[in-house]
């Protein structure tokens, strides 16, 4: 993992630092803390937490963050603000964590849940949504006031949802070092529908809660609830099933083309840099990386001797090895998930000015995905080791990039590339034909990456990528 920014640690400590002074309070004496409410809401959330660690019945899958916030708007229902602050802690310590460091990742995670809740607890207080809920000092007999009793647990829903989408926006611009205009887009749109269903949830546990049969009817809520998290995990399951298809496919071109090992997963990530720079979703985005990773799965279908072949190639060799755009998108025409990323995968050679290849779309005929898995691949071809010449320097790659752009290359791509590159850098990995030729150990075969489409003789500028 990179290290963190300056930015990012100084963006979790002022967000740790605000979630202590929200909950605190609540510890003070005379503060009126309904201890017993609190510990027991506390004490389900971190189980609920505890147990989502652990594979779900059969399928294998951890429950993912935020299946239990039902728990955590309850307690946003029936606690002051601070007291609501202080249940999210305990579960969010606990909770799974995927990616290092764990302990910065449950110290984040524990902040932005305590600002949301204590914020989602002051607008029902606002709202008196305490009074509405009935029970309590009302008397246990006392109903709820609905539909009433909506607005508040609506109006503490969508602010916690905002509070948490804020500062989710927050750490992917500091510690993603995303620009301002990408990092907050669509998050909002995205986490609305799930945080109102879980709402409602919470607030049938609220009202249990203060009604005559009390906080054991509440848990009843759980059963629709872990319900919910099996279909979420069962998703999880299917996306991980889609990980490994993408993983075999690429493993089976590494094998097949082994001077270009770690090709794929390079173009693969160029494409997410350049989608996140152009500002496209992120479900768009995902794709896109399928598509980068996979753009060269056509290689199979090609003679292992083409693309081992010392030399260059005569014209009837690279008629077949421009073949493997058309040979990659029948291997994944039946694969449904992929969506738009089979059409980058037929046409990441096609050219602005019509001349590529294989049906020869030109312009805005050439779908978007393809004109961003041009750029990625061609970048990557130019900045890496090969067997048969050295990497070109990142700006000379850019260079040779803008002199396509207009006749080879979508502008727009490029630009969005050079202004990614010049704000994240670019650190491919080693890949095993660099260390063999660091070793001094190097077959001098071409693959094919790197080959100029039809010659400059025929009146176009050279191509910086070819049929690979």
């Amino acid at each position: 993992m990179r290290a963190l920014s300056v930015a990012a640690r100084a963006y979790i400590l002022c967000a740790l630092l605000a979630a202590a002074c929200c909950a605190l309070p609540a510890l003070l004496p005379g503060a009126g803390t309904p201890w017993g409410t609190a510990a027991l809401l506390a004490a389900l959330y971190a189980a609920c937490e505890l147990l989502g660690r652990r594979p779900f019945l059969v399928s294998a899958v951890r429950v993912g963050a935020g299946s239990f916030f039902p728990v955590l708007l309850a307690a946003v229902l029936l606690l002051p603000p601070s007291a609501a602050a202080l249940v999210a802690v305990p579960g969010a310590l606990v909770g799974h964590v995927e990616r290092r460091p764990r302990a910065v990742r449950r110290a984040w995670r524990a902040a932005q849940l305590a600002l949301a809740a204590w914020c989602a607890a002051h607008v029902c207080v606002f709202l008196d949504g305490g009074a509405s809920l009935g029970g309590g000092v009302a008397g246990p007999s006392a109903a709820p006031h609905f539909p009433y009793v909506l607005l508040p647990a609506g109006a503490a829903v969508l602010a916690f949802c905002l509070v948490l989408t804020a500062l989710d926006g927050g750490i992917l611009a500091t510690a993603e070092r995303l620009p301002a205009r990408t990092a907050w887009r669509g998050l909002l749109l995205r986490s609305v529908p799930p945080h109102c269903v879980q709402g409602l949830a919470g607030l049938m546990m609220a009202v249990l809660w203060r009604s005559p049969y009390g906080a054991l009817a509440a848990l009843f809520v759980l059963l629709p609830m872990y319900i919910s998290c099996w279909v979420f995990a069962q998703y999880h399951r299917e996306r991980a099933a889609h990980q490994a298809t993408i993983r075999a496919l690429v493993q089976a071109v590494d094998i097949k083309d082994q001077y270009t090992r770690g090709h794929s997963e390079r173009v693969g990530r160029a494409s997410v840099m350049i989608a996140r720079e152009l500002g496209m979703e992120e479900d768009r985005i995902e794709v896109l990386r399928f598509a980068g990773i996979l753009h060269d799965v056509g290689k199979l279908g090609v003679p292992t001797r083409l693309l081992r072949k010392d030399g260059p190639l005569t014209p009837e060799e690279r008629r077949v090895i421009e073949l493997h755009p058309e040979y990659g998108h029948e291997m994944v025409r039946g694969i449904g998930f992929l969506g738009e990323a089979r059409a980058a995968i037929l046409h990441h050679h096609e050219r602005l000015d019509g001349s590529g290849y294989p049906y020869g779309l030109a312009g805005g005929q050439i779908p978007e995905f393809a004109r961003v898995v041009a750029v990625a691949d061609a970048f990557d071809a130019m900045t890496s080791t090969r067997s048969y010449r050295r990497a070109r320097p990142v700006g000379t790659a850019l260079r040779e990039l803008e002199r396509c752009a207009g006749t080879q290359f979508d502008p727009l791509m490029v630009q969005a590339l050079t202004r990614a590159l010049a704000r994240q850098g670019w650190h491919p990995r080693v890949t095993s034909d660099e260390q063999s030729d660091l070793r001094g150990n190097v077959p001098a075969a071409r693959t094919g990456e790197d080959l100029a489409a039809p010659p400059a003789a025929a009146g176009r500028p050279q191509a910086p990528g070819g049929p690979g």
